[in-house]
């Protein structure tokens, strides 16, 4: 198999931003609901890569629509002085030209504002994106692919499950609340799905990383994606380059989100 047909390919998108309105609202779970949204905005809407990442722009309090910035040659133009929308950070879970719809499914938790504006979401509401501004791309031609990740990494999972061939080996590792978070997934004939529950484990960064360093990985040239919490992915990276021995290159690990804080995206390399 040729190195270049396993080389992750960075495509960067000019950026764009867009005002949308929900067309659909469903709960795959007490935990997770999808919005579709519609839109004229959509037009020329490309996302290359299962990870990919909106900046999602919501109304703030007393608000309907949030106000977006102009663009310019640098990035978005915010008026000094005025309040700037709320924004965080969300895969494109599924993108539909044909159909003008673009899929983003919110995690219910905490008390954040992304939360409350899913809870509460309905028909006809409107939400603002950014990007993707790039897509990292990774090739399919591994022999076999490791997905790791929580709640946050869902989607994206779920979206590479679907993206893949049905005769791709793969392993999945997910963590969820408990065993009403689980989603029905695209079942491929090769892959094997763990499910962990935190209900079940005192230390949730410690259960993530241990269920991952008792894998038996199959041979040949694998590529492992995991996303999550910052502390979970860390110790899960470290398993994966000091206990299973794979190159750092055909790992990418990001922290979606961290205990204590808000609006964090971070990929974790050295």
């Amino acid at each position: 198999m040729a190195n270049d047909t396993l080389a992750p390919q960075r495509v960067r998108h000019t950026l764009k931003l867009r005002l949308l309105t929900v067309k659909r609202v469903q709960a795959l779970s007490p935990q997770l609901v999808r919005v579709t949204f519609t839109g004229d905005d959509l037009a020329d809407f490309i996302s290359a890569s299962f990870d990919d990442h909106l900046k999602v722009f919501l109304p703030r309090p007393g608000e309907t629509v949030p106000k977006l910035p102009e663009l310019g040659p640098n990035g978005p133009l915010w008026v000094e002085g005025e309040a700037r929308p709320i924004a965080r950070d969300y895969t494109p879970r599924r993108f539909d030209a044909a159909a003008n719809e673009l899929d983003i499914e919110f995690v219910l938790h905490g008390e954040g504002p992304a939360t409350r504006w899913a809870a509460q979401v309905q028909v006809g509401q409107q939400l603002g994106i950014g990007g993707p501004r790039g897509s990292f791309v990774i090739p399919l031609a591994y022999d076999w692919h490791l997905l790791v990740g929580d709640e946050s990494a869902l989607p994206a999972i779920a979206r590479r499950l679907e993206e893949m061939p049905p005769d791709a080996v793969v392993q999945v590792v997910l963590q969820v609340a408990d065993q009403s978070a689980r989603i029905p997934l695209v079942a491929l004939p090769s892959a094997q799905v763990q499910w962990l529950y935190r209900s079940d484990a005192a230390d949730s960064a410690a259960q993530l990383a241990s269920a991952v360093q008792q894998l038996t990985l199959p041979s040949g040239a694998g590529y492992a994606w995991a996303a999550g919490e910052l502390t979970a992915i860390q110790a899960v990276r470290k398993v994966l380059v000091e206990h299973h021995g794979i190159d750092k290159r055909h790992i990418r690990a990001a922290s979606y989100w961290r205990h204590g804080a808000a609006a964090t995206h971070e990929t974790l390399d050295d």
